[in-house]
């Protein structure tokens, strides 16, 4: 039998840890990855796995880095402490590992659960996401926020599901929109789109976002939540062309640019 060995990097994540590792019984390794907490996530941790490391945030795909170096399995795979492998995938993953045409990496389906409700339309799901690869395949692709990783050979699709617990309220999705918008900053001035930064971006971008989502997707189907979502996003859209736009006004002015674009600084700035 192929060995695997699963990554789950955490802070802070008392109320969602144990239904994660909990959910990873079919794993030869489990190695937690944490940001000094400050409740009971170690502790918690502790009772799935003693291969338990802390290292301050810096980021998701250097988190997940140092756990991956850890590992002593040829195939890796990595969960966020939120999200909760279904019985189905499990049994799938050990599955494709263990089996004579395994490809090199492999897309995994997330279900995501929002404001208490699963939802289905508006571009949220399927949300396919590469989580499974031999460990000599794989490489790192860096960003501040919504990083990843890619394989050098074949990649396949499983069709067990990832149950993803994200949002538990509006206020929780308004903080982490403040700070993933920031670091997208830092994302765009490395990969610059045409117009971005521009006002006409600024005007037309949140507008497109709306209607592509709540019309285009479906997210009318989702109801009141389906609203909700597409609103906050086109919101979410505004705040990150006016923070490119405040980035690089600040910098033509020779003043302290803002805001903070990078993980490092971000933490920072918040103490």
């Amino acid at each position: 039998m192929a060995a695997i060995s699963v990554v789950v990097i955490t802070y802070n994540e008392e109320h969602n840890i144990e239904r994660c590792l909990k959910s990873l019984g079919w794993a030869d390794e489990i190695i937690v990855v944490d940001s000094f907490s400050t409740d009971r996530t170690v502790e918690l941790a502790g009772n799935y796995t003693r291969l338990i490391i802390q290292h301050a945030y810096d980021g998701d795909i250097r988190q997940r880095e140092r756990g991956f170096a850890m590992a002593t399995s040829g195939w890796l795979c990595y969960i966020d402490a939120d999200e909760e492998v279904t019985p189905e995938l499990g049994r799938e993953i050990r599955t494709v590992i263990d089996g004579d045409k395994a490809m090199d990496g492999y897309d995994v389906p997330r279900k995501v659960f929002i404001l208490g409700q699963w939802i289905r339309h508006g571009g949220w799901y399927p949300d396919y996401t590469l989580r499974l690869f031999r460990r000599e395949s794989y490489h790192p692709e860096f960003a501040e926020v919504h990083g990843g990783f890619s394989v050098w050979g074949e990649k396949g699709r499983l069709h067990g599901f990832l149950n993803h617990f994200t949002y538990n309220s509006i206020a929780q999705y308004i903080s982490k929109m403040n700070d993933y918008t920031s670091l997208q900053v830092s994302n765009k001035l490395q990969n610059p789109g045409r117009g971005e930064g521009t006002v006409l971006k600024i005007v037309l971008s949140p507008v497109s976002y709306f209607f592509r989502k709540y019309i285009s997707n479906n997210g009318f189907k989702d109801g009141m939540i389906g609203f909700i979502l597409a609103a906050l996003g086109s919101i979410s859209t505004l705040a990150l062309y006016s923070k490119l736009w405040e980035y690089r006004m600040r910098l033509d002015e020779g003043k302290q640019a803002l805001p903070p674009v990078t993980n490092i600084d971000l933490q920072q700035y918040k103490r």
